[in-house]
């Protein structure tokens, strides 16, 4: 037990410090911040693709607190948005980590995928490809 009786915390807080360790080992990147901005700023453009009820059970496997980094700043009545082209997706991404010397653009984005592969059910990885268009899924490697 933990000093405060919060195991729930202590248990988020461990297993999303595993997951951004893992993404940073995948991107072979020293930067876990960098790893981390990466990871949030691909949750949230696949969040804005996916209709409510996909993003609820997808976001359920999540660490608590990456469910909370992935609802960050999310507006319901904007989302699903109807970007049809991996271009652009990339592009979007891309902006936000123009900051990051070490991104590499859609190789990047592919191994953020990956790690949602090794950590999310097969079965609901299916589900959210499924509700992307078929440009979008042909940047996520096969679970």
């Amino acid at each position: 037990m933990t000093a405060q009786g919060l195991e729930v915390i202590d248990h988020t807080v461990h297993t999303t410090h595993e997951w951004i360790n893992e993404l940073a080992q995948r991107l072979d990147w020293s930067s876990k911040r960098s790893a981390l901005r990466l990871l949030s700023v691909t949750l949230h453009h696949v969040r804005d693709h996916l209709l409510i009820d996909e993003l609820a059970q997808f976001s359920a496997q999540f660490p608590l607190l990456l469910r909370g980094i992935m609802f960050e700043g999310w507006v319901p009545k904007n989302t699903p948005i109807k970007e049809r082209r991996a271009a652009a997706f990339i592009t979007h991404i891309s902006d936000q980590m123009e900051q990051t010397e070490e991104y590499r653009g859609s190789q990047d984005i592919a191994c953020v995928f990956a790690l949602l592969n090794a950590r999310i059910s097969k079965g609901e990885i299916e589900d959210v490809l499924a509700s992307l268009p078929s440009s979008l899924r042909d940047l996520w490697p096969a679970p």
